[in-house]
């Protein structure tokens, strides 16, 4: 069965890219989160009260999954969509902030994302996924890896699509590459040395 790569998206504290076309650059959004947030228009308030690594997964797969009001997922079985995730730092920085309030009274609202795949949650409830998902800690993005958990999923495990990519967030460096993998027959075709191709891309 082939597999297409049907949508992609990539972005980092310098520039939003969909699909090969940039759509916001530095100079709108000033390597910030909340900034790409506004100028892209989003109205989802429970945003501001996620951890650095939450907002920019939620971004990327907000840019990822919808387009016009549409949803890349529409007419699919939200119980057979999966999600694939990979990052280096997972939840370092809330980490740290969490261990500073063990001085006094530990934080609840930090403790909830002291987990890596808690980015994966919120994508999940924003968009109502409901299949296999997996949260990888790597120290680089793997394209092969990811290829691989997506395949499976999508070849052996009744999943019918699958939003996989790179998530990691510090407060140097900011970088998502997600792609929205099916078993349509449009798009890229869904292989390691495509995604690698997408990956190096230079923006």
């Amino acid at each position: 069965m082939q597999l297409s790569i049907t949508h992609w998206v990539r972005i980092n504290d310098q520039h939003v890219i969909k699909d090969g076309k940039s759509l916001l650059h530095a100079d709108a959004v000033n390597g910030n989160a909340e900034d790409i947030y506004r100028a892209l228009q989003y109205n989802y308030p429970k945003f501001f009260k996620m951890d650095m690594l939450c907002k920019w997964a939620w971004l990327g797969a907000e840019l990822l999954l919808t387009e016009a009001g549409n949803k890349a997922y529409d007419g699919l079985d939200h119980t057979r969509i999966a999600a694939v995730i990979t990052t280096a730092e997972g939840c370092m920085d809330v980490d740290k902030k969490y261990q500073e309030t063990l001085a006094t009274i530990p934080s609840p609202a930090l403790f909830v994302y002291t987990l890596p795949n808690i980015m994966l949650g919120e994508i999940a409830i924003r968009h109502g996924l409901k299949g296999e998902q997996v949260c990888l800690v790597s120290g680089k993005m793997d394209a092969a890896e990811l290829c691989y958990w997506a395949n499976d999923l999508l070849q052996h495990r009744n999943m019918d699509a699958c939003l996989c990519g790179w998530v990691d967030a510090t407060e140097t460096k900011k970088e998502v590459i997600l792609f929205w993998v099916t078993k349509e027959a449009n798009g890229l075709p869904f292989n390691t040395k495509q995604m690698e191709q997408l990956i190096n891309t230079t923006i």
